[in-house]
């Protein structure tokens, strides 16, 4: 049986519509790591309870030596924040940015069972809502709006399982933590995230299920607390929370511009800490 042959100029079109699929699709995940590895239980098993059982890692702080900064969000509009422990435990000055040259001072309350350091203003902004303490699934999605690199930004991550985090910089038992892998991010934001520690970890409902404290950019992991952690902070540190109204629905799609309108109502806000 005889074919046609196609004109030289359909052929030419196929290629260059290949090539601009194939260029798309790859910039569109350029800035996010690999696939993560297969899920040992299968997705949506439910995660166990915290172990000291649970594997063990141990990740290395690096603080600039004049100046630290990372993020804070909202869980009062009293005037109550949390925050990753390292970004402020060795303030001299801690400080809640409103705009890019002025803050509110903050008090600090360092929690010595975990990695979240609880701060007081004297005013508050909209407060995040905290998730329920319902069991967790691995594989779902998560949502951390930010300043990693001392700008706006927000990373994607699914949820991997349960892990015994060490800092080496301070000698003191592992706490538990819960394991993400990074599965997008603000285009254009490369490298290791500095700065997006203490950012909040959103549920698809835009609920507070913990505190980003840590992060392995070889592996494209993140770090945070438990939602058990996080509850027995704020307890431990007294706070009083007021003004939680219901989340906004966070998707893969929409994510960027909901972390755009978190910051944009100071619920997430820049913290720094002044050394001297």
């Amino acid at each position: 049986m005889h074919f046609p042959r196609l004109p030289d100029w359909l052929v030419y079109l196929s290629i260059v519509l290949a090539m601009l699929f194939v260029a798309l699709g790859r910039q569109e995940r350029a800035n996010a790591p690999p696939p993560p590895p297969p899920l040992p239980a299968g997705e949506g098993a439910v995660l166990s309870a915290a172990s000291p059982f649970d594997p063990a890692v141990v990740v290395k702080v690096v603080p600039d030596p004049l100046q630290t900064a990372g993020t804070a969000f909202s869980v009062s509009d009293s005037g109550v924040w949390l925050t990753a422990r390292h970004v402020v435990e060795n303030c001299a000055k801690a400080a809640i940015l409103v705009t890019d040259t002025q803050g509110v001072e903050a008090k600090v309350w360092l929690d010595p069972m975990s990695e979240t350091a609880v701060l007081t203003t004297a005013g508050g902004a909209p407060a995040l809502p905290l998730a329920p303490l319902t069991p967790l699934r691995r594989g779902e999605m998560a949502f951390h709006p930010g300043f990693p690199r001392n700008r706006p930004g927000e990373v994607a991550s699914r949820l991997l399982g349960r892990e015994n985090l060490f800092l080496r910089e301070r000698n003191v038992r592992a706490v538990p933590v819960l394991v993400w892998a990074e599965v997008g991010r603000t285009e254009g934001l490369n490298g290791a995230l500095m700065g997006l520690s203490g950012a909040p970890v959103l549920d698809d409902e835009g609920r507070v299920i913990g505190v980003t404290v840590a992060e392995s950019p070889r592996r494209g992991r993140l770090y945070t607390t438990t939602p058990e952690s996080l509850r027995q902070s704020l307890a431990a540190a007294g706070a009083k929370l007021s003004g939680q109204a219901a989340g906004e629905p966070i998707t893969a799609d929409n994510y960027g511009r909901a972390a755009d309108d978190l910051r944009r109502d100071l619920r997430v806000a820049p913290v720094v800490c002044l050394k001297h």
